[in-house]
């Protein structure tokens, strides 16, 4: 079977890659830039929050191992959708919650799981979906940023544990072996 790819944005784009990067099914996680209006934007256009792009991350995952609806599950439990743009400290439209479906059935998967996850939160769900546009991936320099040696930063490791310890507990099944200790 052929991969296919999903457009998400969640916050910080290596808090996100860090979650996606553990799930059965996904083969590549590269984070980047969509839904702005600057072309070829850098990480330091987009963190200045004029371009319109938010931080986002490009899963290619395997449909036979991984459902796009399954993804959204997963993506909605492992940020705070509700929060307009912003994710805890990272405030700004770069760092919106939003879906950037690649065709009408991902539309319509998203708004579907809109839907679905609303019960899990007391607030309206805020995230967007928004069409795709322009992919821009960031810089070789933050790709893989999390799995670096020596580039952890703090705020990346005040961030992430709890959302892998979320996926792990609420999508056993769903991680990586070796990824559930």
């Amino acid at each position: 079977m052929t991969s296919e790819q999903a457009i998400l944005a969640g916050g910080c784009f290596w808090c996100t890659e860090a979650v996606f990067n553990d799930v059965i099914g996904v083969e590549k996680v590269e984070s980047g830039y969509i839904g702005g209006t600057t072309p070829e934007p850098t990480y330091k256009q987009v963190c200045e929050g004029n371009t319109g792009h938010a931080e986002a991350v490009r899963i290619t995952y395997d449909p036979e191992q991984i459902d796009f609806s399954d993804l959204l599950d997963i993506f909605f439990a492992t940020h705070d959708p509700t929060q307009l743009n912003r994710q805890g400290n990272d405030v700004g439209t770069q760092y919106r919650s939003a879906i950037f479906p690649l065709s009408t059935q991902q539309a319509q998967k998203a708004m579907m799981a809109i839907e679905r996850n609303q019960r899990d939160w007391a607030a309206p769900i805020v995230t967007g979906i928004e069409q795709a546009g322009d992919w821009w991936p960031a810089e070789d320099y933050h790709q893989e940023y999390w799995e670096g040696e020596g580039q952890r930063n703090p705020y990346c490791l005040a961030i992430i544990p709890p959302k892998l310890q979320k996926l792990r507990k609420s999508f056993a099944d769903r991680v990586k072996e070796g990824e559930q200790a």
